[in-house]
């Protein structure tokens, strides 16, 4: 996790994992709302909020089936919700407030798995041509290697 885009989208993920925590909680204990949104099923929040946590875990040490679980949990969360939403506002149907809200809120949900798959294959892409600047001024610079050889043809050493 070198990347400052990476720690941007992890941060991104965790807050959204602290508010939908706050969400479920406030519906759980609080019998009301957390900013207008209330979870779409109560016991799958509470369900997903344990698998994501496992998913951040998993994303954090750069592995794979992480970003691939999160993609699947949240998609299949949200995914449901933002498909309703599309049919009542292709049918006509004037929508609320809150059901924009929530609708808004699960189209994070499907956007954030997505761009920490993205980012994952990137890296992944970037880890099998690794660029370290560091090294690669000595290693992969044929320029430099040209002085080298012009300079050592250019010695005056003397055999005695």
């Amino acid at each position: 996790m070198k990347n400052f885009s990476t720690w941007m989208i992890l941060m991104f993920v965790i807050m959204f994992w602290g508010f939908r925590v706050l969400v479920a909680f406030f519906s759980s204990y609080g019998g009301g709302q957390f900013a207008g949104i209330q979870p779409l099923n109560n016991t799958m929040e509470i369900v997903l909020i344990f698998v994501v946590l496992v998913c951040i875990v998993l994303i954090v040490k750069r592995k794979m089936i992480g970003a691939l679980a999160y993609l699947c949990a949240y998609g299949l969360y949200f995914g449901a919700d933002c498909m309703s939403t599309l049919t009542k506002v292709f049918n006509g149907e004037s929508l609320s407030v809150s059901t924009l809200g929530s609708a808004f809120l699960s189209i994070i949900g499907i956007i954030l798995p997505i761009a920490v798959l993205l980012d994952m294959l990137a890296d992944k892409a970037r880890k099998a041509n690794p660029r370290d600047k560091k090294t690669d001024w000595f290693y992969k610079d044929e320029k430099f290697d040209r002085e080298l050889d012009e300079r050592a043809d250019h010695n005056n050493y003397r055999n005695y």
